[in-house]
């Protein structure tokens, strides 16, 4: 099996609910690392194009750049929690490779660090 991860760096404000108290807006330099994984490479020895990994990436994290995220669909109806953040990107980005990945290959996981030494993965079901 083969891992492929892109970094990428948005910043945004939210504030999530915990025990039913929502917390005051507050902002983040959220990190996320991304992983596609797959059994084989193409003709020219990729698992996938960085490049097109990096442009679906920015694709959905896009419209959080210097955003509130309680605002923005999907998280002005889900509680923006960074769980509910990677699987949304995670899901958003297989959904923008489509075809364009080889058969077998698809987003492993994704990462999203919302504060130094604080990170949650998603890891979609085969």
């Amino acid at each position: 099996m083969f891992h492929l991860s892109v970094e990428s760096e948005f910043c945004a404000a939210h504030a999530i609910v915990m025990g039913g108290s929502r917390e005051r807006v507050h902002g983040h330099n959220w990190r996320v690392t991304l992983t596609i994984a797959g059994p084989t490479l193409d003709g020219d020895g990729l698992l996938c194009d960085f490049h097109a990994v990096e442009a679906a990436l920015r694709e959905v994290t896009g419209p959080f750049q210097n955003g509130d995220l309680n605002a923005t669909p999907p998280f002005d109806r889900v509680n923006p929690t960074a769980e509910h953040v990677a699987r949304h990107i995670a899901e958003g980005v297989q959904s923008a490779l489509g075809a364009m990945l080889p058969l077998g290959t698809r987003v492993a996981s994704c990462r999203v660090t919302e504060a130094a030494g604080c990170a949650a993965t998603y890891t979609p079901d085969l």
